[in-house]
């Protein structure tokens, strides 16, 4: 009875637009558990016990959120299922961690070193060179540069189609990327391949985060930046994060302009609710100095 509830539950989430991957994966565990207890409705006991098999806080909190939303929805149909209660496992402030931003130098040395890869003369070493290129100078999510097809390059920029939160965009291209973009691209055509996939590695099929993130790693080392976020290697979705930050910091250091700068940022990066963009202010000290310096400005001038 769960089991099909769950089905009918995630039918309904995933026809209004939510993907819900990992949260499908979450409730199939849940489900598992509460059959084994022979429940054929939720026990909000039984959530808690299921949940706090999580390793860590953060997510055994995450698994308390993702039942509560699932026994809820049960509940409006049939009283006898129970929600779990929100503070089962204490109120925990979780906070963003700190995004590493790359100075402009080691983001030349990053493209720099990727371009350089074994096997040289073969795809990867330009393929990997343009990816975290393009990741560099548009603020793509990985996800977003992986699911890209060659004919979502068009003489405008490239076309961002139903990715993250189903949202389609156009994203310009600097000539300086487009160019590259245009090197690989004839560098591609010159391989056989019967996929359609943008960024294709040297057999010919489209490369792994897995295997991303290795090269990523690896090319950090030799920056000597694998220790650079608080202790530990850089994401590769640093790099979203220091086009956001690079961005704003260029903007004029006044209310009007920073409001009119955020809603284009917020419409580029690809964000549905522009307070995700607001929070890269937090790791913009220059233009945060700017806005105290004009705020203190303000004040003193009120104070006459």
């Amino acid at each position: 009875m769960l089991k099909s509830d769950m089905t009918r539950y995630l039918d309904l989430r995933h026809s209004a637009g939510f993907k819900l991957t990992n949260e499908g994966y979450l409730l199939q565990g849940f489900i598992t558990f509460a059959e084994s207890q022979n429940d054929h409705f939720i026990q909000a006991d039984h959530a808690v016990a299921w949940a706090s098999q999580a390793p860590s806080p953060a997510q055994r909190n995450r698994r308390l959120s993702v039942i509560r939303h699932f026994a809820q929805h049960l509940q409006a149909e049939d009283a006898k299922h129970e929600v779990p209660p929100r503070d089962a496992f204490g109120n925990i402030q979780q906070r963003r961690p700190t995004p590493y931003i790359f100075s402009k130098s080691e983001v030349s040395n990053l493209i720099k070193a990727a371009g350089q890869l074994k096997p040289e003369g073969s795809i990867r070493p330009i393929m990997m060179a343009t990816l975290f290129g393009m990741l560099a100078a548009t603020g793509l999510r990985i996800s977003e540069a992986l699911a890209l097809r060659v004919q979502d390059v068009t003489v405008d920029g490239i076309m961002i189609l139903e990715t993250k939160f189903q949202k389609s965009r156009l994203v310009p291209l600097h000539p300086t990327m487009r160019a590259e973009l245009d090197r690989y691209l004839e560098a591609r055509s010159q391989l056989v391949t019967s996929t359609d996939v943008l960024f294709i590695g040297i057999n010919g099929t489209a490369p792994k985060q897995s295997g991303l993130r290795d090269a990523f790693h690896g090319l950090l080392r030799t920056m000597s930046l694998q220790n650079a976020r608080n202790g530990g290697y850089p994401h590769i979705h640093d790099l979203r994060h220091t086009f956001a930050v690079r961005s704003l910091e260029q903007c004029r250091g006044d209310r009007d302009a920073v409001s009119r700068h955020m809603t284009a940022l917020s419409t580029y990066l690809g964000h549905t609710n522009i307070t995700g963009t607001y929070w890269y202010l937090e790791a913009t000290p220059v233009l945060l100095s700017q806005i105290a310096e004009l705020a203190e400005m303000r004040h003193r001038e009120n104070g006459k």
